[in-house]
This record gives structure tokens, C-alpha cells and sequence, in this order.
């Protein structure tokens, strides 16, 4: 799959979360929640990676949104799975500053750079760039681009999915 198509999917996969929006309450005169409070949970749905617009990884995953304050998230990235040495641990993303436009909760970050201990206790860097998250109701669109260690090439992540 070329990364035309990867851009294709994820335009449609950003349209579909979009087109999921919820009414707004019938109820007017209660206050709304913190933005971060409406979006923390478990969202399980489909991860798709590419590295070098190959398609590495097609995968069930769950992402885990917490609320940082009440206009920011953090979130963890499940670990991408390819075997032995070429396993990925999950990361962290933190400080996603969040806005709201109608029903629609939208997440950006330009780059989060961080390290996690690795299994064999050493310690990798990461970086994560170019994060876009969108919610709206129950269903949630992102996309980033993730260096992890040494490797050559960036994987390039869309993930949908519906909160648990």
C-alpha cells in the first residue's frame, strides 16, 4: 500500500469518526465537563502501520487516553508487535493539548520526544511527531509518525476506534 492510499484511508477514517457525532444534550443549562474529562478511556479499534509505504502492521490494538489537565491528554501507544528483537514496547505521549468545535474534540502535538527502558534494560529514545487525534461521541481517528531507536525509517500510525 503507497502512502497515497495511507493518506486516502486516514481522510476516510477522519471522515467517518466526523459523521459519528452525537447531538448535542437537551439539556442546555448543565455544565459541560472538562474536554479532557469527555475523552479519557479505552478506545479499542484498528492500527494500521506502515514503515517505508509498506504496510508493516494491521492489527486489533487498545489506546489508553488519560486526562492530564483539563485541556490536555496523555496517551499510550500499545506496544506494535513484529517479533523477538523487532518488538516495540508502548509508549507515551504526553501533553496533547485539546480543542473543541461542536461536537468535535480535536488533539495536536507536533513532537513528544521521550525513552523507555527496553526488555533487555536498556534504554531506547522515541519520538512521536505529527500527532492529530480526533474524537467525536464514542469513536476516536489519529495519526502520527514514531522514530523508535536506531531505525531506519519512521512507522506512520492510523488508528480507529470506538471508547470501551
Amino acid at each position: 500500500m503507497k502512502m497515497k492510499n495511507l493518506m486516502t484511508m486516514t481522510m476516510a477514517a477522519m471522515a467517518f469518526v466526523l459523521g459519528m457525532s452525537s447531538c448535542s444534550s437537551s439539556n442546555d443549562d448543565a455544565p459541560e465537563a472538562a474536554v479532557a474529562s469527555q475523552v479519557a478511556g479505552s478506545y479499542s479499534g484498528n492500527e494500521v502501520v506502515m514503515v517505508n509505504n509498506e504496510e508493516s502492521s494491521n492489527e486489533t490494538k487498545t489506546y489508553e487516553i488519560t486526562k492530564a489537565t483539563d485541556t490536555s491528554i496523555d496517551m499510550v501507544i500499545p506496544q506494535i508487535g513484529m517479533g523477538g528483537m523487532m518488538t516495540i514496547p508502548a509508549v507515551s505521549v504526553k501533553g496533547i493539548a485539546l480543542t473543541k468545535d461542536g461536537n468535535t474534540i480535536k488533539g495536536t502535538l507536533a513532537k513528544y520526544e521521550g525513552a523507555i527502558k527496553t526488555a533487555d534494560g536498556s534504554e531506547k529514545a522515541y519520538t512521536i511527531s505529527n500527532l492529530t487525534i480526533l474524537f467525536s461521541g464514542k469513536n476516536v481517528a489519529t495519526t502520527f509518525s514514531e522514530k523508535y531507536g536506531k531505525m531506519p525509517f519512521n512507522l506512520e500510525t492510523t488508528f480507529t476506534g470506538t471508547k470501551k
